[in-house]
């Protein structure tokens, strides 16, 4: 099977967010009916302004798709922050090398001691994060924090800069099951004005990094756009066309993906194309019509009225109670969530700040399940990596 990268610049997408724009609602009609997208013309539609009158009908079909087959159930989990230290310029991110912040990496114990404190917020689930950095990434360290947060942690997810597949096979032996990875924009143009130096201008190399996350077993994927930076609908039929393609590659693997939208970050740049909420929310149901198996991420980036109305309508997986900057956990008081989360050393400013438990408790006033747990390390065979994608 082809490489994304050699079918990528094949791919209509001009073309389809044009006919978005022009879609009508007799073209509309039939695929609402299906209650399913079949293809990327369909989901053009689904994002269409025609399809924005009838918000009320699409979230109908989207919730019924996520119940379905994924029950009303909300997982949790934190991003725990290890390093700000980064050799990228990327012009809307907090930790770009030319932006003047406190620059750290956090040593193992205190890795450990972030964990911990999260546990104790609930969260058996975290994100590692770190800046495209050696630092973050040389000497076994990632590998050593995972070994060491996993007896806390028994979920643990990687989001760094892109690596080859064998520097990927040692983090997944010691035990880290799922990887993040946003192209940020798949715009070519605009993603060479916005990555002007450091690795990160490879776009091929970023674009093929979930296929070597795959060769290396990972369990989860993550793939995402940067809502903000190109026209929206253009990133979204884009996205949906990676994720189909990953859906057909990577058929072990769980596919899920995020659209976060750009948030009040060091360096103070503005998005350049907006997108209102309720185009936020479309979009949401829409994915979930195309990919009804994909898990959709939804992270504190959004505001607490936002996050509370998507409970219901198609997403799976949520944040909580989050930090974006190293040690931005035990640093602060847990018993006082109240007091103002923003940091000197971030990489952008959240949007929600309720702390996890009242986020949890959000999540069960509307019928549903806060998830903590739902992977352990125990349950996995210690044969061969293979066997922990059966």
């Amino acid at each position: 099977m082809s490489r994304f990268t050699e079918i990528f610049d094949r791919l209509p997408l001009e073309a389809l967010r044009r006919q978005s724009l022009d879609t009508s609602e007799r073209t509309l009609l039939p695929i609402l009916q299906r209650g399913r997208a079949a293809t990327l013309a369909d989901f053009a539609a689904l994002i269409s302004p025609a399809a924005g009158t009838q918000l009320e009908e699409l979230s109908r079909l989207s919730q019924n798709l996520t119940r379905k087959h994924f029950g009303k159930t909300i997982r949790l989990f934190a991003p725990l922050y290890l390093s700000n230290e980064c050799v990228n310029i990327c012009k809307y991110c907090g930790f770009s090398r030319h932006v003047d912040i406190p620059r750290i990496t956090i040593p193992v114990d205190q890795a450990v001691r972030e964990s911990r404190a999260l546990a104790d917020q609930g969260f058996r689930s975290i994100l590692l994060v770190a800046g495209e950095h050696p630092k973050s990434v040389s000497n076994g360290y990632v590998e050593e924090v995972v070994r060491r947060v996993l007896p806390v942690m028994p979920s643990v997810a990687l989001e760094l800069g892109p690596l080859r597949t064998h520097e990927y096979a040692p983090l997944v032996n010691a035990g880290c099951e799922g990887l993040v990875v946003y192209q940020e924009t798949y715009h070519r143009e605009t993603y060479k004005e916005m990555h002007p130096a450091g690795p990160k201008s490879n776009f091929n190399w970023r674009l093929e990094t979930p296929e070597r996350a795959y060769e290396a077993r990972f369990r989860r994927i993550g793939i995402g756009a940067l809502l903000g930076l190109y026209d929206w609908r253009w990133e979204l039929i884009a996205l949906a066309a990676h994720a189909q393609y990953l859906t057909r590659r990577c058929w072990r693997t769980q596919i899920t993906l995020s659209l976060p939208r750009l948030r009040p970050a060091p360096g103070e740049f503005q998005p350049r194309h907006a997108m209102s909420d309720r185009e936020f929310v479309q979009a949401i149901c829409a994915l979930r019509l195309l990919l009804p198996h994909a898990g959709l991420v939804l992270s504190t980036r959004e505001s607490p009225h936002l996050r509370n109305g998507l409970i219901r309508l198609g997403i799976t997986n949520m944040s909580a109670g989050s930090s974006t900057e190293p040690g931005g956990y035990s640093s602060y008081d847990q018993n006082d969530w109240k007091q103002t989360r923003e940091q000197e050393g971030e990489q952008f400013h959240i949007s929600d700040e309720r702390s996890p438990r009242e986020f949890a408790e959000a999540i069960r006033t509307q019928g549903y399940e806060p998830v903590w747990k739902d992977f352990d390390q125990s349950l996995v065979s210690s044969g061969t990596p293979s066997e922990t994608h059966l």
